[in-house]
């Protein structure tokens, strides 16, 4: 496995978020839920303008092995999708932390970072698996 980025909240059901200075949220999955999947085929993405819930389905990834629900660590506003994903759906795969983020949010509850997990948590969190 890669090494964790320690800047980044991290879920139980392995979706990562990034707060950015410009107060939005970027989601996508670990590297340790892509090693699980397998090499990703199709990424289902939500609609920008859609509200969502904390720790509601969202989006759904297709690998070869299975088929995955995505759900949003944090509520607000979809403001931006991924475009890469759609033609090179693979990039999950290959970049889990960088290039194949799934969508941005605009957060309506910022509190809500602070309940997921630290670097530290997730490692102990997935080693127990």
């Amino acid at each position: 496995m890669s090494d964790l980025p320690v800047e980044l909240k991290y879920a139980p059901s392995h979706e990562w978020a990034r707060l950015d200075s410009d107060g939005t949220v970027v989601i996508g999955i670990t590297d340790h839920a892509q090693e699980a999947l397998g090499d990703v085929v199709y990424v289902d993405l939500p609609e920008i303008g859609a509200e969502i819930d904390a720790g509601a389905e969202i989006a759904v990834v297709e690998s070869v092995k299975a088929a995955s629900d995505i759900y949003s660590p944090v509520s607000g506003e979809v403001v931006e999708v991924n475009p890469a994903l759609e033609d090179e759906p693979e990039t999950v795969n290959h970049s889990p932390y960088a290039d194949g983020w799934f969508f941005r949010i605009k957060l309506s509850n910022p509190e809500e970072l602070d309940d997921m997990m630290d670097v530290d948590s997730y490692l102990l969190a997935i080693e127990s698996e």
